[in-house]
């Protein structure tokens, strides 16, 4: 080569030849970087930094000059090199530099560029790494700004899917309304139509417009007696479900030297001790068809001492303790005493609720004795009326009371004495307080205290309960 030879070498010039294969391309050298992309940084520091930052000796430019002719074409042919001048002391020198590589790669010639510059310049290393860094902040940004595109790309098909469905929800409401307007005005024109020929004789214009101010008042007032239908019922279901009103009970002295005050509190004459009635519901009866008397509504209430309640019942001080399989109903009943004037009953349960309800059965009862039946359904629902609610058909152990019948006196006529309600069946929370409630006699007959537990399709519930008189 000429002495013009220098440093002002392209990428191109530097580019490898075909014989180079792809692990060569991708080969690592240092610092996690491509030989190829690394030598090219070299290349571009030792040219732009050479006479500046970097200093180097007469010998070493040599080694570096001879490391990128050796990379940039091979190993020196002298057959083809051009002939130097007499007087080219640089370019023979450069030859000579070029010359002693001898036969190493193009890559190995590389790797050796990187290295000597690597020793002889401290600048490299740090300058190689501040473009790394950046090359990565680069990457690094393009990736989070693809993830913010993308993002902000689903937010908007979200957006839109929203105001499509929206804008199909508006539109198949407003074809709602006019399907439902065109009704009302299909069934109310002739009608309109006739007042307004009335109004407006020989006038087809007026008469066109009375009829459209008619037919859109027609709609709204519909729309709001709509409205107001839905208002109530949801209302009605609300009162269903929040029980009947509460009501104070009727205070007695009971057969056991206890008595009820009008405040629902519990006093006994022996140990002085007062305990606080909750009162929960008083359900409504009507009246029983017949010559029969006129049925007093009962008293319900509820008081929290369960567990002194059911250890009372256990240790002998009440009625008993009964078992209430499931699918059964157990049916107490409880002749009126011809020395008494109101039934108190007191009962609560383990862990779940239970149905309950009052009935009373007309006629000189046959005993005076308190028995209990059991029955797999109850017996008597073939004497109450078919329109009767009842408790509800899942089994949801512990669940809400539901409830919203009103009671209704039935009575048949047959050899079975008539049967009125009292309060009608359905599910009492028994299982968190103990529920009392009372009666007044409203004549001769058989109260009949029903503790359903038809519901439930596994669970049986044990069952304390109390009933006693006063006169």
């Amino acid at each position: 080569m000429s002495s013009s030879d220098n440093l002002e070498l392209s990428f191109k010039d530097l580019s490898l030849d075909g014989s180079s294969n792809s692990e060569d391309n991708s080969k690592i050298l240092k610092w996690n970087l491509q030989l190829k992309e690394l030598y090219k940084l070299a290349y571009n520091f030792y040219k732009e930094q050479s006479g500046k930052a970097v200093h180097l000796s007469y010998e070493d430019n040599l080694k570096l000059i001879a490391f990128t002719q050796q990379a940039a074409h091979g190993a020196l042919d002298l057959t083809n090199a051009p002939p130097l001048g007499m007087f080219d002391v640089i370019g023979k020198d450069r030859r000579i530099a070029w010359q002693q590589l001898g036969t190493i790669t193009k890559l190995q010639a590389m790797e050796g560029f990187i290295d000597l510059l690597d020793r002889l310049c401290p600048l490299f290393k740090p300058y190689v790494e501040a473009i790394k860094k950046d090359k990565e902040e680069k990457a690094r940004r393009a990736e989070q700004e693809q993830i913010q595109r993308t993002e902000a790309l689903a937010a908007e098909k979200v957006r839109l899917e929203e105001l499509q469905r929206l804008e199909d929800e508006k539109n198949r409401e407003e074809m709602q309304r006019r399907q439902l307007q065109d009704a009302l005005n299909l069934q109310t024109y002739h009608q309109f139509k006739d007042y307004a020929e009335i109004q407006f004789p020989g006038n087809p214009d007026q008469q066109a417009v009375l009829i459209r101010q008619l037919q859109n008042e027609h709609y709204h007032q519909y729309m709001q007696q709509l409205q107001a239908q839905v208002a109530s019922n949801l209302a009605r279901l609300k009162r269903g479900s929040d029980g009947d009103d509460v009501e104070t009970p009727i205070p007695g002295v009971c057969e056991n030297g206890t008595e009820t005050t009008e405040r629902g509190e519990f006093t006994n004459a022996n140990t002085k001790e007062n305990s606080q009635f909750e009162f929960k519901e008083q359900c409504d009866s009507d009246n029983d068809s017949g010559d029969y008397a006129v049925i007093s509504p009962a008293n319900m209430w509820t008081k929290p001492d369960i567990k002194l309640f059911k250890q009372e019942v256990m240790a002998g001080k009440g009625d008993g303790v009964i078992r209430v399989n499931h699918g059964d109903t157990v049916t107490v009943k409880v002749p009126t005493h011809e020395g008494g004037s109101c039934l108190f009953w007191e009962f609560a349960t383990d862990s779940y609720d239970i149905g309950f309800g009052v009935y009373f059965e007309w006629g000189k009862p046959p005993t005076t004795e308190v028995s209990v039946h059991i029955s797999e359904s109850d017996e008597d629902d073939d004497t109450i009326e078919e329109d009767e609610e009842v408790i509800c058909a899942e089994d949801l152990e512990c669940g809400p009371v539901q409830s919203n019948a009103t009671s209704t006196a039935a009575s048949v006529l047959g050899t079975r004495n008539p049967i009125s309600i009292i309060i009608p069946i359905y599910r009492r929370e028994c299982h968190q307080e103990v529920y009392a409630g009372s009666h007044t006699y409203p004549g001769e007959g058989t109260y009949l205290l029903k503790f359903d537990n038809s519901y439930s399709l596994w669970r049986p519930k044990t069952l304390y309960y109390k009933v006693f008189y006063t006169r």
